[in-house]
């Protein structure tokens, strides 16, 4: 069995959080669009618009909430 890039959604700072939740954008866009060539003819498109870079970020601050939560917002550290 392959180890898994996602062992746990526990990180020790919010900025490790925030990087987690960037990585789990990405491997979303991944999974979704396996062929690197289409991903990157699409990036032409989508990086200059500013709905779809918004969007982008609508994603990964959902993913930061979640990140957050699971680490309890960091009240501990």
């Amino acid at each position: 069995m392959s180890e898994s890039w996602l062992p746990s959604l526990l990180t020790a700072t919010p900025e490790e959080g925030f990087a987690l939740a960037v990585k789990l954008s990405r491997v979303a866009v991944k999974l979704t669009q396996p062929d690197a060539t289409t991903r990157d003819e699409l990036r032409k498109v989508y990086e200059k618009d500013a709905n779809a870079l918004i969007a982008v970020s609508a994603v990964t601050a959902t993913h930061f909430q979640t990140v957050a939560a699971a680490n309890n917002y960091w009240r501990d550290t």
